[in-house]
């Protein structure tokens, strides 16, 4: 015969051999969700340029690479390395010749315009990121395509530029990314037009770029 004591233990037992199996299956389940989640690494050069992606069902990774060519290339090989992402999200300002500061534009193609003046010795300056985005299934809905242009220069004056907008990091981006078979896009807010603003205009205008890109990612696109 059980007394109440017994019949007390009993329960006890119970309750917590229930909560261990609530237990083992929360965390289960965080890991199994964790392992079927995107894996996405966001790129930025300054801190000014930052705004946080809030995506359901996705791990969102960041890393500030710095200004330059070199500084992206090398701290995104690292930010790679270290989260393997599933794909390369590329964010920030650039100047424009033909279009207007506040313009949006999502950049498939790259051209490094320091490579460009060697093109007559035959070497690569330009890269499409499509196919692999394609491939990847990733941006179907993100019907957008421009060119960016980047050097290791920011450009104050009107000279003869390809492309609809430029900076100093996506190619080498996209050139990492291609090498190791990783897709990448490319989000840039145009800060400032060419031959008639500043590198002070382009600082200015910050606060305006982090408030376009946040409102690009969580209300115009949403999901990846």
């Amino acid at each position: 015969m059980v007394n109440g004591r017994g019949l007390f233990a009993i329960y006890q037992e119970y309750t917590l051999a229930f909560e261990i199996i609530i237990l083992s299956l929360r965390i289960k389940n965080r890991f199994l969700k964790n392992d079927f989640m995107l894996k996405i690494l966001v790129t930025y050069a300054v801190q000014g340029e930052f705004a946080e992606i809030k995506w359901p069902d996705a791990e969102v990774y960041y890393v500030r690479t710095g200004i330059g060519k070199v500084k992206a290339a090398f701290h995104l090989a690292e930010a790679i390395r270290q989260v393997e992402p599933d794909i390369v999200i590329n964010m920030g300002t650039a100047g424009t010749i033909h279009h207007k500061v506040g313009d949006i534009f999502v950049c498939r193609h790259f051209i490094d315009r320091d490579m460009q003046k060697l093109a007559g010795l035959g070497l690569s300056y330009q890269l499409d990121t499509s196919a692999l985005l394609e491939q990847k299934g990733f941006c179907k809905h993100w019907t957008e395509s421009a060119t960016c242009n980047t050097g290791d220069s920011f450009l104050t004056e009107l000279t003869d530029i390809e492309g609809d907008v430029v900076d100093m990091e996506a190619y080498a981006q996209a050139f990492v990314c291609n090498s190791k078979e990783i897709p990448f896009i490319s989000v840039k807010y145009v800060s400032d037009v060419i031959g008639q603003n500043s590198v002070k205009h382009w600082e200015d205008k910050l606060a305006d770029a982090r408030t376009g890109l946040s409102h690009f990612f969580n209300v115009l696109k949403e999901s990846i």
